[in-house]
């Protein structure tokens, strides 16, 4: 078909619903030769066919059109499709600068990540049959002069385009891993994460603008901008992957073991209970005794059995609890001396001390530690045994049916001021590791113990029997150490309330311990 708009003797070979043909766009020697009216002869066929085959680009003019993409200008390769050695060449040039980059996420000694780097290009396959789909309607067509450059074309100048936004965000990743304070407190994050959602946005609009540079259609190239968002809101939230991971060769901490289940061992873990259990000191008339109920259900952090232990035995030496805590932990290590931490076994734990102590007038110390998400339950895995995560309304229900009346709780894991309102009685003291909305910091493998335990529980509270003085003392030392360890996403902000039936019973207890430390 003639374009009647145009002088030249035929359109733009792609013709795009974002301009008319551009006639410098294409090399004179990559013009298709068509015959001009009735009365000149006709092309040999040929002729055309050569013309067809003939369009080719250097590999530097591929990377410059593919920059022009970058600033949402029109690529300008007309119907050239590239050589499948300068399509690889460009493709891996483009991962290997981002690679390079990502290196720089990790502040010390790393290693490159095979499995991590491969999971990258997840999104590819999708994304390449989507350009297709949009690309068929100029493929259905019969004449040569609608050949394009297709999806060879798409992919070349995508990989470029994208390249500056990429690279604009990986920097802004690889500052923050390095200067963590300039972006951990005040306005730091948000403009980190402006400055990071307007790259992501830059990189859909330049890959949209390749793509609506061989598309027609408005509808179509819609429908790909719209699959290309929800493609970087699942790669953000549940396909990211990391192609340099921390170098821990020199770290002499051996695997985690792995839990063999067996009945035997099923049959121990219920004697073990029964022991513990009947282990039991029973209270003692006229002394406000504290009991406690430890409770670490994720076995695949070591730090988490470190902090419980490090808590039961700060409670049996610092707050004369000898004897009268269970503490119930998910390890592959300890299944032959501690008690498994499930939901069956918490209401079983809290049933038992509530049988030995004086539920009118002793304190019942619940501690928890896990990971914490955001539909404020903890974290719970022991595999191969399946164990359902923990709820607030779990422990309240369980409280309340044993009749424990005086509580001190403390959740250490994310989000975990989300426990608060659902735990809080008059005779409650609850503190939490973080606000409802905000993670909490050194849950990591590396971690010795969370921020919150080390702070609250391991250091303020060996010298005070106070739970709120500790807990006044140690939220500014949890601040400092979370802007110096490059906290993110904000202070985890810990919070505690009090009821106003707890405060003259903690009062004195603290008094007797006062007199007699242990």
């Amino acid at each position: 078909m003639r374009d009647q708009k145009s002088p030249n003797a035929w359109p733009d070979t792609l013709p795009s619903q974002f301009g008319p043909y551009d006639p410098d766009e294409v090399p004179d020697t990559h013009r298709i030769p068509v015959p001009q009216g009735p009365g000149e002869p006709d092309a040999p066929v040929s002729a055309v066919t050569e013309a067809v085959d003939l369009p080719r680009l250097p590999l530097g003019q591929w990377w410059w059109q593919g920059l022009r993409a970058a600033v949402l200008l029109a690529p300008r390769t007309g119907a050239a499709v590239p050589r499948p050695l300068q399509l690889i060449v460009l493709v891996l040039l483009c991962s290997g600068v981002l690679l390079g980059l990502e290196r720089l996420h990790v502040a010390g000694p790393a290693h490159f990540n095979l499995r991590g780097w491969l999971l990258t290009w997840w999104s590819l396959p999708l994304l390449a049959w989507c350009a297709w789909w949009a690309l068929s309607p100029a493929r259905r067509q019969d004449s040569p002069a609608q050949v394009t450059g297709g999806l060879a074309a798409w992919l070349a100048l995508t990989s470029v385009a994208v390249l500056p936004a990429s690279v604009v965000a990986y920097a802004l990743m690889a500052w923050g891993a390095h200067q963590p304070a300039r972006w951990s407190s005040g306005y730091g994050p948000t403009v980190f994460w402006v400055i990071y959602a307007a790259t992501l946005l830059w990189m859909l609009a330049a890959d949209v603008r390749v793509l609506s540079r061989f598309v027609r259609s408005h509808v179509r190239t819609g429908l790909y901008a719209l699959l290309l968002l929800a493609v970087l809101g699942v790669g953000m939230q549940y396909a990211s992957s990391r192609s340099w991971v921390p170098d821990t060769s020199g770290d002499d901490t051996p695997a985690p073991a792995r839990l063999h289940l067996s009945q035997s061992l099923f049959e121990s873990q219920q004697d073990l209970m029964q022991q513990q259990v009947d282990a039991l000191v029973p209270e003692r008339p006229g002394v406000t005794d504290v009991y406690a109920l430890v409770f670490a259900p994720y076995a695949r952090e070591n730090v988490f059995r470190r902090e419980s232990t490090m808590v039961s035995d700060l409670l049996q030496e610092r707050f004369d609890a000898q004897g009268r805590v269970l503490h119930l932990l998910n390890h592959a290590e300890t299944a032959d001396t501690h008690v498994w931490a499930t939901p069956e076994n918490l209401d079983r734990a809290v049933t038992a001390l509530a049988a030995r102590m004086d539920k009118e007038n002793d304190v019942l110390v619940v501690y928890m530690t896990s990971h914490g998400a955001q539909n404020h339950q903890l974290a719970a895995s022991h595999w191969p045994l399946e164990v359902p995560p923990i709820s607030p309304e779990m422990l309240r229900e369980a409280l309340d049916t044993a009749g424990i009346r005086h509580r001190v709780i403390a959740i250490s894991a994310c989000y975990s001021g989300g426990w608060i309102d659902t735990l809080a009685t008059p005779s409650t003291l609850i503190m939490t590791a973080a606000d409802a909305t905000h993670t909490s910091y050194g849950c990591g493998a590396l971690s010795e113990l969370t921020f919150f335990g080390r702070a609250v529980f391991d250091e303020q509270l060996r010298s005070t029997h106070s739970f709120e003085e500790a807990f006044k003392k140690a939220v500014p030392l949890i601040q400092q150490r979370e802007i110096e360890a490059g906290k993110s996403d904000g202070f985890s902000n810990p919070q505690i309330r009090v009821g106003a039936e707890i405060t003259p019973v903690l009062k004195g207890l603290e008094e007797r311990l006062n007199v007699a430390p242990r």
